[in-house]
């Protein structure tokens, strides 16, 4: 996250000062993605090269493109911002509508431009602080909305546990009593533990489950892009947290992950897995995003090196003693397509192709041209580990000559028919992807 495309709008802001749009990316997607992505050299800018499409929506009967086989719906239309999804026992499916709170500081011109092109992107939309909980009609078409709960502060992860709903804002996690079928909580929530919040240059905090519902794992990203607000800042951040519930304690269970946005079980191995946001402004190819198992007590080189042990130069103190235990991901997803949704599906309505392994929703990113991410990508598994390339399910979020956004794919969840859902920031809508 932080992660906007920006340069068409460039004379808008910086008239003809940046030269670094120039900075074009020398790999596509694809060959910055698996187990040994290239790493080209670093390069250094007065201003990064970026590149930003206008925030437009969808027109009426416009939809995003699917992969042959495949078919999409609309199910939620006019929502505040739709981040992520939970899927119900029942079969409703929660929305969190949500913002960043607007309180970090501009402290530098890139944070000053970084926030008008967020807004000419239309990722900047006032988000509704709020869940609005989704209900299928008999009849099908657009699904029931209802709204849930209200008067959160920029909330992101959301988990039930028995009959209690955790909701991750900003900068803790509230609770509040759940009852199956209700279409409105109006108890007031409860504070069950702080999360770090301070400036919040990263706001999103991704919520897990334990499978025994005994702990909640949480993603915090870091308050910087490398640190140039302090080390002091970063205390509990670029990591992920394990909250016990019985007593609401937490521990760093990892750390040295920049923004750990998204996080998932992988059925087959049980292991716990992030998908990672990674720094900018060294290169439109550089550094991958990636998803990773997440080992406990590993650390994965934030701030001091990236993907394994690449030294970033601009961190200051070097940390060679961090960077030579710097854990390598296992899986890259390609550079700066900022993904923001992770789901692990087994058995699900689409075809055969996308059964058993991850599906992932980017965002896509400010820091390269051309555009990358935009799309929702399949990757399979074997045996617990990734295998071979992404494969495309969801496009055309962007106009071909990629000056238009009319959507941007953030969290996903499966439904109780096995359809694919995913939430759309920028168009304000939740689309069903399904076999055709």
């Amino acid at each position: 996250m932080n992660k906007f495309a920006y340069c068409s709008a460039s004379a808008l802001i910086f008239g003809a000062a940046l030269a670094g749009c120039s900075g074009k990316a020398s790999f596509e997607t694809a060959q910055q993605s698996g187990q040994n992505p290239p790493l080209p050299s670093p390069k250094d800018f007065l201003m990064p090269p970026m590149q930003v499409p206008t925030g437009t929506g969808w027109q009426p009967g416009q939809s995003p493109k699917v992969a042959e086989g495949l078919k999409i719906e609309r199910i939620a239309n006019g929502l505040m911002h739709p981040r992520q999804l939970l899927a119900l026992p029942n079969g409703d499916v929660l929305v969190v509508e949500s913002n960043g709170p607007g309180e970090e500081p501009a402290t530098t011109p890139k944070q000053v431009i970084a926030g008008k092109v967020k807004n000419l992107s239309g990722k900047g939309g006032k988000g509704g602080n709020r869940i609005t909980l989704l209900r299928a009609k008999p009849g099908g078409g657009e699904w029931e909305k209802h709204v849930f709960i209200e008067n959160l502060h920029s909330p992101f992860g959301v988990q039930l546990i028995g009959d209690t709903l955790y909701v991750a804002n900003t900068g803790s996690i509230v609770k509040f009593p759940y009852r199956t079928g209700q279409t409105q909580i109006t108890a007031p929530g409860v504070e069950f533990t702080d999360l770090p919040s301070t400036v919040n240059h990263h706001w999103t905090k991704a919520l897990l489950a334990s499978p025994d519902g005994k702990k909640l794992y949480v993603g915090v990203g870091s308050n910087s892009n490398i640190t140039e607000n302090g080390m002091d800042i970063e205390y509990r951040r670029a990591a992920v947290l394990e909250v016990d519930v019985a007593t609401g304690g937490s521990r760093i269970f990892a750390s040295g992950l920049r923004n750990p946005t998204g996080l998932q079980w992988e059925p087959h191995s049980g292991k716990l897995w992030a998908i990672v946001n990674e720094r900018d402004e060294i290169g439109a190819d550089l550094v991958p995003d990636y998803m990773t198992s997440v080992q406990e007590g590993g650390f994965y080189g934030w701030p001091y090196s990236y993907y394994g042990q690449n030294v970033d130069r601009r961190v200051m103190p070097q940390r060679p003693e961090m960077v030579a235990k710097a854990l390598k991901p296992d899986y890259a997803l390609g550079s700066h397509v900022a993904a923001l949704g992770l789901m692990f599906s087994g058995k699900n309505a689409l075809p055969a192709t996308y059964q058993d392994g991850a599906f992932v929703s980017e965002h896509g990113s400010w820091d390269r041209s051309p555009l990358s991410g935009y799309e929702v990508v399949f990757v399979g598994f074997q045996e617990g580990k990734a295998v071979g390339k992404p494969k495309v399910v969801v496009s055309g979020f962007h106009s071909d000559d990629e000056k238009s956004l009319y959507g941007a794919p953030v969290g996903l969840a499966q439904d109780k028919q096995g359809a694919l859902l995913i939430a759309d920031d920028v168009g304000d809508v939740v689309w069903r992807v399904t076999a055709q």
